[in-house]
């Protein structure tokens, strides 16, 4: 099995892979979109991988922090959650955001993935409570940080006043988690004002 690859970067690819050389040997890696920009061909770079065996197909899968490979093999023990789909989802939201998702039991951020509907994210909510280990997570700094009733009602009010959820996401990751809801809700208008 490959547990990671130290190379330089021959190609970047429109299909997520990237062709990394380590050793005079050329090997093709599925990488997420999130990704994909960092990896310059010329680059040197050092990707953790997942070996991905099947029946008709070996597949590597490269990360480059411990959190996103840990959450990638998360999501692959999840019950209808294939690579592709693991993948998607890593490409939609980075494994911090994730586990503040499935805390705040945020659906419709999940929705964001392509091909995920409400039933699907309803479930994978579930199923991820259960096995998103913040304890195999932490370390990386990840945490739940905001998974407290204070986020929820800010994300609550925003989504009220019409912000989207990709500015409801990305503002709450810059809040303190140890203010009350009315802080933090004029601290999140503060900065969306200015964006």
């Amino acid at each position: 099995m490959i547990g990671s690859l130290r190379g330089e970067i021959l190609e970047r690819n429109v299909d997520g892979t990237v062709l990394l050389e380590v050793a005079g040997v050329g090997y093709l890696v599925t990488v997420s979109q999130r990704v994909i920009p960092e990896l310059e061909p010329g680059s040197s770079t050092f990707l953790r991988i997942h070996h991905h065996i099947r029946e008709d197909a070996q597949t590597l899968f490269g990360f480059t922090s411990n959190e996103d490979k840990a959450t990638f093999q998360i999501l692959l023990a999840t019950h209808g959650v294939g690579p592709a789909m693991a993948m998607s989802v890593l490409a939609t939201h980075p494994a911090a955001s994730l586990v503040d998702i499935v805390a705040n039991n945020d659906i419709a951020a999940l929705q964001l993935v392509p091909k995920v509907g409400k039933k699907t994210a309803e479930r994978l909510i579930v199923e991820l409570k259960n096995r998103l280990s913040l304890d195999v997570l932490d370390g990386g700094g990840l945490g739940v940080g905001g998974g407290n009733s204070s986020i929820a009602d800010v994300r609550e009010a925003l989504a009220g006043l019409g912000y989207g959820t990709d500015e409801i996401r990305d503002v709450l990751r810059e809040l303190p988690s140890d203010a009350d809801s009315a802080t933090l809700l004029r601290d999140a208008l503060k900065t969306l004002s200015k964006n």
